[in-house]
């Protein structure tokens, strides 16, 4: 399926850039293992229990079997056959998927589609298991969004992406120029099989807020890759919100290409019955004095409601004067729901400022209810209150009000059905 071209129009106030775009398509294409000569990806096997190097080739990785520490928590029958070339062998046979992308561009800011051969493509790193090198074996055509150099945007860049149904692999580049300033939501709506690979190029002295936004139809299947590359002294925030599907798995990956620089990932996720939402995090701190700060909260509520949360932290031994702290909570509404959660830190020098890790999973507070309902309100309303709090500190992080209030509403409709 060919991709239409940019279809673009100036709104009425003059600031911003509105259209649709295609993006995205899912030929197997497993020959394919990206762009020739220039590529400037710097990723390296983090530890021990990365078993095979990262590669843009499918085939340089074995099909998972479920007992690999990567995968060991996924259910792969549920993967719809991105893991094993299923997937791609059906796309290949019944055509792409279809993606409906709309987007919102403050002046200045540009996106377009671009082929296999793009320079800029695969320079924040490598896929580094088989369904991210699938996808990028796999896709036609990428967007690109560029923010220019020295840009501070009055407003949001807005990828609102609705998926029609079918298997389809995408890629998708934002490109932050030095000392621009950026807030970048990607929103996933729809249902269909779907593997993307996303890479943020944060420029020296850049600032960016990313927010990826995961609110699809029950029986969707999403998985990706976020490549974050940090410049010197840039400054570099993701948040991650996971809700709807029948299957997420996301794999955030930070590296740094310079001295300076500063990365906080926070996720917010709300699983329910039968749901797996699964998030692996890995900051490899490779470069002296940068700075990376996680923080990860979830609720669960329904029976075999699942939610899976990796967080590695890697400091070499060059990276001396890092500064890190990771945590994840997780808040059990409901019996029958199950929680793994596997902070991991690995130290290779003691010249550093800080770090550390925590992770912690229960019940309600049974402290905070009683105090509430001490002052006269209701048991449900209570626990809503209590709920709210546990992810509004998390929300404040996105720093722009509409999409927090967006954001908000659709926790209020969760808990509605959950308490």
């Amino acid at each position: 399926m060919a991709d239409t071209p940019l279809n673009a129009a100036v709104n009425t106030a003059g600031s911003t850039t509105a259209g649709s775009i295609e993006v995205g398509t899912a030929g197997a294409g497993a020959q394919l293992a990206g762009p020739g000569t220039g590529r400037t990806a710097v990723q390296q096997p983090i530890d021990a229990r990365v078993a095979v190097k990262p590669s843009f080739d499918v085939n340089d990785f074995p099909v998972p079997n479920g007992r690999e520490e990567d995968w060991r928590f996924t259910p792969l029958h549920r993967l719809g056959g991105l893991h094993d070339g299923t997937a791609a062998a059906i796309a290949e046979r019944d055509g792409a998927g279809t993606d409906k992308v709309e987007f919102v561009l403050p002046d200045g800011v540009t996106a377009e589609t671009v082929g296999r051969d793009d320079a800029r493509l695969g320079k924040a790193g490598k896929p580094v298991d088989r369904v991210a090198a699938q996808a990028f074996s796999a896709f036609e055509q990428a967007l690109v969004v560029t923010v220019p150099k020295d840009a501070v945007l009055p407003e949001p860049v807005r990828i609102d992406v609705r998926a029609e149904g079918g298997v389809r692999f995408a890629h998708v580049v934002i490109d932050v120029k030095p000392f621009a300033e950026a807030v970048v939501v990607l929103n996933h709506v729809g249902t269909g099989t779907r593997a993307a690979n996303v890479e943020l190029l944060v420029g020296d002295g850049a600032k960016l807020t990313f927010v990826s936004v995961q609110d699809w139809d029950r029986d969707a299947v999403h998985v990706s890759q976020h490549n974050a590359l940090v410049g010197r002294d840039a400054s570099f925030k993701s948040v991650v919100v996971t809700f709807g599907g029948d299957l997420v798995r996301l794999h955030p990956r930070v590296n740094y290409a310079g001295p300076g620089g500063e990365a906080e990932l926070f996720g917010l996720y709300f699983a329910d019955a039968g749901q797996h939402l699964e998030h692996r995090l890995i900051i490899d701190h490779d470069t002296p004095h940068c700075r990376s700060n996680v923080a990860y909260k979830g609720a669960l509520q329904g029976q075999d409601a699942h939610a899976v949360w990796v967080g590695d932290v890697l400091i070499r031994a060059a990276a001396l004067g890092t500064d890190t702290y990771e945590l994840n909570r997780n808040l059990v509404l409901t019996d029958g729901a199950r929680v793994d959660s596997i902070p991991n830190l690995e130290i290779e020098t003691g010249e550093i400022v800080g770090a550390g890790h925590a992770s912690a999973t229960g019940r309600f507070d049974d402290e905070q209810l009683f105090y509430l309902q001490a002052r006269g309100i209701p048991a449900d309303e209570a626990r809503r209150l209590v709920v709210r709090g546990f992810f509004a500190e998390l929300l404040q992080q996105i720093g722009v009000a509409e999409v927090q209030d967006q954001l908000m509403e659709k926790i209020e409709a969760e808990l509605e059905a959950a308490v």
